[in-house]
């Protein structure tokens, strides 16, 4: 896959202050790719710069081999964005101001309009007024707004912002396809960590302005130690002949279960070494680390 972004080194200092350090990575066509960080994080910044609303201190941003700093409206015509809340015109239908909007584009026609609100699901609906629209249905329509003129690169900051569940998965779907079929390079930022595990292919975390991690959504949850629970009894026998067994492990009794953290080749062992100690087993199970548990690992240890 080609990169379609690559942030290089970029810094933003903001009255003195930096903002954002030294942040380096790559977006690569027919993915997502999901920027997750703590409100303040600097999330924003970044998207903003991205999509050249704010300028870069130092370091550069390349799309599709162009630079945002040198060459700013060949590497921006490749972009489209909702940084925030999608703006369009309240008073007039979803068609008008898609309409109004393609006319800042080349080669947008009425054709073009309609199959934009075919894919984002809105032609029943694009003949009314704006004010008439619910939140799911704006965001659908800034998609379209994004879309128009074909963009390579998609960046959507927080697209599930307030939508209930049906609105989520919708624009969550929208995104899936426009990578997958498409071949765009789509950047998501959100809170939402349930959603992005759904969602993305990688992720990066930012931590105070600074790239924390990296990594592929599967080996973030699929890391190589695991959690199990294990129900046995004698309960507090079981626990101490598994922390002379393990003692590097991360073991802990609660209530009737034992919580052992190790590589999961080492489940036979465990069962093996307990039965032959009269240990009655009565389950055993694998605690799968979500997203969010493993977000909040990485950025606790990095923050340490």
């Amino acid at each position: 896959m080609e990169n379609f972004v690559e942030i290089q080194n970029v810094s933003k200092v903001i009255k003195g202050r930096k903002i954002i350090d030294s942040l380096s990575f790559e977006v690569k066509s027919g993915e997502v790719f999901g920027f997750l960080g703590p409100n303040g994080a600097g999330k924003t910044t970044t998207i903003r710069m991205i999509a050249g609303l704010i300028g870069i201190t130092s370091g550069d941003i390349q799309i599709l081999g162009s630079s945002v700093k040198t060459n700013f409206e060949e590497a921006i015509q490749h972009v489209g964005a909702i940084v925030e809340n999608p703006e369009m015109y309240k008073f007039m239908s979803g068609y008008q101001n898609l309409v109004h909007f393609g006319r800042m584009s080349k080669g947008v026609t009425k054709e073009k309009i309609m199959e934009t609100v075919e894919f984002v699901g809105l032609k029943d609906r694009i003949h009314d007024k704006v004010k008439t629209y619910s939140l799911g249905m704006r965001q659908r329509l800034g998609l379209a707004q994004c879309l128009l003129h074909d963009p390579k690169i998609l960046i959507l900051d927080e697209p599930t912002n307030g939508l209930d569940p049906s609105g989520i998965r919708e624009i969550r779907d929208h995104i899936r396809k426009l990578a997958r079929e498409k071949g765009m390079a789509v950047i998501v930022s959100s809170h939402l960590l349930s959603e992005m595990e759904m969602m993305c292919d990688r992720i990066g975390i930012i931590q105070q302005g600074k790239l924390v991690d990296v990594q592929l959504v599967h080996d973030v949850i699929q890391t190589g130690e695991k959690q199990f629970e294990l129900e046995a009894e004698p309960a507090n026998a079981a626990v101490e002949l598994l922390k002379q067994q393990y003692p590097e492990s991360s073991i802990a009794l609660s209530d009737k279960n034992i919580s052992i953290v190790i590589l999961k080749e080492e489940v036979p062992n465990i069962i093996s070494m307990l039965v032959q100690n009269d240990i009655k087993i009565y389950g055993l199970k694998e605690v799968n680390k979500t997203l969010e548990d493993r977000f909040l690992e990485i950025t606790a240890k990095k923050g340490e």
